[in-house]
């Protein structure tokens, strides 16, 4: 019994005159606020966002609110990722240096126990430099 149900629902969507739009509302103002630096929304951060919402009216600040809490912990476990993937992009850097500076030493070091040219080869690397 479902099965036409459907079919009728489709098929009068299909021939209705009225036209159906998939696309999210959100997007109103995307493009323009992403070439000007904004946020892709108005509720991502901003005064809007990130103030409170009312204050005493002796001008004591409102308690922030569960939203501005979650939201300054998202930014400060954010904050410590970053340091932390900072500091390991700097250890890895340090060690790669490591490396390349042992590697130079141990061809120098390969090279220092060559043997040496003795004789004519040796008046001739002289007089040549």
């Amino acid at each position: 019994m479902a099965a036409p149900v459907r079919t009728l629902c489709c098929s009068v969507l299909r021939y209705s005159s009225r036209q159906f739009s998939t696309t999210c509302g959100v997007q109103a103002g995307e493009k323009w606020r992403k070439e000007h630096g904004l946020a892709r929304s108005g509720t991502e951060y901003g005064p809007l966002t990130d103030l409170p919402d009312w204050s005493f009216a002796d001008g004591r600040p409102a308690p922030p609110m569960k939203g501005q809490l979650r939201r300054r912990q998202e930014r400060e476990a954010l904050s410590r990722r970053i340091v932390m993937l900072n500091s390991e992009v700097d250890r890895g850097m340090e060690t790669w240096r490591e490396k390349q500076e042992e590697a130079k030493r141990m061809e120098e070091h390969k090279k220092s126990l060559l043997l040496k040219p003795k004789g004519k080869l040796l008046m001739k690397k002289k007089s040549q430099s």
